[in-house]
């Protein structure tokens, strides 16, 4: 059955992709958007675009009422720039601030939503090699646990007014053309490209097909509620990563990049590229969800081939 679907952050590298999605499987995404013809250009087949100012609900609350389900993905680029104060305040507040505006507006409605599905991130957990993390894992510490787990309580709000709510704890999402592979790529093309730290750190990551299927998973299944981890079952460390990487590109996998050039470059925001975690998606299987891309091998193949 078609479902009117909320999207905020749509034009970011995930939202792109879980709109086309929509689109192919018969569902209409209307797009909260800063810019509707940005929004228009990137997505020119969703259902409707709507100018949306967080802080001013007056122009858009309408819409929460008459839609079946909110994926919210908006928020600064955390890793757009050094950590500073300043970019670590708009992070958080850029969250937390517009999940309690959509909340407060649904609040406001007399016919809700049938769920609210939210992105988080696996910067949830503690940073440990010895260590596996599933959804039941308490938080780590740090800059990100922070973030995560204040967006994850505002989410969390909407259960009171009824409404279904999960959150997505996202790794790194494989996508060719933007975010951390892209990246990846070039050095290898080059002959240059190799693991970065010490490469016995894990890579929890998720092909970005996959990770918009989770999303939609979440929205058509009544079942799926709190907590998914959107990493694939497939984790391998940095090094396993990145020798998979070279194979799949035919070049080598050996200039390795410290991790203190790392921290040079990228100060704080290093720690979660050298520090991965061990995270399996327990209650995202048991949920149903079947991942098209359970390998790094099957992944990378299909994105780069």
């Amino acid at each position: 059955m078609e479902k009117r679907i909320i999207i905020t952050g749509a034009t970011g590298l995930l939202g792109k992709e879980i709109c086309r999605q929509l689109i192919k499987i018969g569902h209409k995404p209307i797009i909260f958007t800063r810019s509707i013809e940005k929004a228009k250009t990137l997505i020119p087949s969703a259902e409707d675009y709507v100018k949306w100012v967080p802080d001013n609900a007056d122009s858009w609350k309408n819409h929460l009422c008459n839609c079946d389900s909110i994926i919210h993905l908006a928020g600064e680029n955390v890793m757009g720039g050094r950590w500073t104060e300043d970019h670590k305040r708009r992070v958080f507040e850029s969250r937390i601030n517009t999940t309690n505006s959509l909340i407060d507006a649904i609040s406001k409605c007399e016919k809700k939503p049938e769920s609210f599905i939210s992105a988080s991130a696996v910067g949830y957990y503690d940073n440990s090699i010895g260590k596996v993390f599933d959804e039941s894992a308490e938080p780590g510490t740090g800059f990100l646990t922070e973030v995560t787990c204040a967006w994850e309580k505002a989410a969390s709000e909407v259960e009171k007014l009824g409404v279904r709510r999960a959150s997505i704890r996202l790794g790194i999402v494989l996508d060719k053309n933007e975010g951390a592979l892209a990246k990846m790529i070039t050095p290898f093309k080059f002959f240059i490209g190799g693991p970065l730290g010490s490469g016995e750190q894990w890579f929890p990551w998720i092909h970005i097909e996959d990770a918009a299927r989770l999303f939609i998973h979440a929205v058509e299944n009544d079942n799926v509620e709190g907590a998914l981890n959107g990493v694939s079952p497939g984790i391998v460390t940095m090094d396993e990563f990145s020798n998979t990487l070279g194979e799949t590109l035919h070049r080598p996998s050996f200039f390795r990049v410290p991790g203190f050039i790392l921290k040079i470059m990228l100060g704080e925001a290093a720690g979660p590229i050298i520090n991965g975690s061990k995270i399996i998606p327990k209650r995202t299987l048991a949920s149903g969800f079947n991942f098209e891309f359970k390998d790094s091998d099957s992944a990378l193949t299909d994105l780069l081939n």
